[in-house]
């Protein structure tokens, strides 16, 4: 029997939950979608959440499948018609159930039905606890993503941002699954929270607080419920990310008069300095395999994209296009960099091909961009409505969704890796 480990969210990990949901809209679909038909599982009613509805969720905000609503129940053991579901359009059918056990847990079944070839696809039987039902929709939903694309689904992962309310001097940082549901507070305070940045292996977040009266680098444990101060230099200490295996901080400092780039262990130990520059060096981020890292700096008279040795060195130019461009972030595979370029009086999230440079313009009005963990969306900061909201859009440009809330203003996101 599979189980499921969410180890990240502990009784003891988080101060206490957020009342106000995030609220996600979808505009704009994804070309040549796969039409999926998604039944109700079995005796699905006695389960805290309603497993199918969350996964037909997920798949339509995908923009990757047309999600067709089976009308019916069906269990992972009921005799199926493939040619009936082939003849309502459905190239793959989706059925499963629930069943309490004895000890309070939850067993949730699925499979996955292939309607053209008539076969299976895949089955994954998931033992939780009731306040884990929707993380076991989550995971059902990333395994039919995974099975009908190749490319493995992120629906079970989770994002942290800022929510901020300046005027109440309220800056809570907070984290919710990938779709907004179930957020839950990491830190609450009166000053100023910002740049939070997942551990690679989930169980961490650094960010940078004002609660000192000037910035700041924490890293929060987020299973322990326990943060320490990373980096605090004489002047600003900002902008952390993460090495890809975890043992390292790229962080901004102002310690030596002008902002540079440094590379620090977690714990605070071996800080040092890897940018050199009359300029501002900041937002640093390391390649997929650690060996560069990419950063912003003005050293040419106004902000571009730079890359240099994770042990500094030589800085080679990124951005040519545009006189303004920041917020530099790496997909996964490190072959695709996002960042933000200020183009025509306003600011747009643009991605770029690092084989080719070719750009593609993705969305208007973003800040703050940051790669979901397959690198087919990315998350980002954006204004509407006299709020900062989070928005995602899909690499390719075709699938838009907008994730709001009632109170609040949400930026600084960050999503969060893929969990073991």
């Amino acid at each position: 029997m599979k189980k499921l480990s969410y180890f990240l969210f502990s009784a003891t990990l988080l101060a206490g939950a957020a009342h106000a949901q995030l609220r996600v809209e979808i505009a704009g679909v994804g070309s040549n979608q796969i039409p999926v038909a998604v039944a109700a599982f079995a005796d699905e009613g006695m389960a805290p959440a309603q497993v199918s509805a969350i996964i037909k969720a997920d798949l339509e905000r995908s923009g990757v499948f047309k999600v067709i609503d089976a009308g019916t129940v069906l269990s992972e053991t009921a005799p199926v018609d493939y040619g009936q579901w082939k003849a309502r359009g459905a190239d793959a059918l989706v059925v499963g159930s629930v069943q309490q056990l004895a000890d309070g847990s939850f067993e949730v079944r699925y499979k996955l039905l292939d309607t053209i070839k008539s076969a299976q696809l895949s089955s994954m039987p998931v033992s939780v606890q009731p306040k884990y039902m929707r993380l076991a929709a989550h995971k059902i939903a990333d395994d039919v993503y995974e099975k009908l694309t190749g490319t493995r689904g992120a629906f079970a992962t989770r994002i942290a941002y800022v929510n901020e309310n300046r005027a109440a001097k309220d800056y809570r940082l907070e984290v919710a699954d990938a779709d907004g549901e179930s957020t839950q507070v990491a830190l609450r305070s009166k000053e100023p929270i910002i740049s939070p940045s997942w551990s690679p292996d989930g169980t961490k977040v650094a960010y940078v607080s004002f609660e000192l009266r000037k910035p700041v680098i924490y890293v929060h444990d987020l299973v322990a419920g326990t943060r320490k101060i990373a980096v605090n230099e004489k002047g600003s200490n900002s902008a952390p990310s993460w090495s890809p295996d975890g043992s390292k901080l790229a962080v901004s400092l102002s310690k030596d008069g002008h902002t540079q780039v440094y590379v620090v262990n977690t714990d605070g130990s071996n800080l040092h300095r890897v940018s050199n520059s009359n300029g501002i060096d900041t937002e640093p981020q390391f390649s997929a395999d650690g060996q560069s890292i990419y950063f912003t700096s003005d050293r040419s008279g106004g902000p571009q994209i730079y890359k240099m040795g994770a042990n500094g060195g030589n800085a080679t130019r990124v951005t040519f296009n545009g006189p303004y461009n920041i917020s530099p972030r790496l997909a996964p595979d490190g072959k695709t960099l996002a960042w933000v370029s200020q183009r025509d009086g306003g600011y747009s999230l643009y991605a770029m091909d690092l084989a080719s440079g070719q750009e593609q313009r993705l969305a208007d009005g973003a800040t703050e961009p940051s790669f979901s963990p397959n690198g087919k969306y990315i998350m980002y900061a954006t204004k509407g409505g006299g709020r900062t909201a989070l928005a995602v859009v899909s690499v390719d440009g075709r699938v838009k969704q907008r994730l709001t809330t009632q109170a609040g203003n949400i930026r600084e996101p960050n999503w969060g890796p893929f969990m073991k």
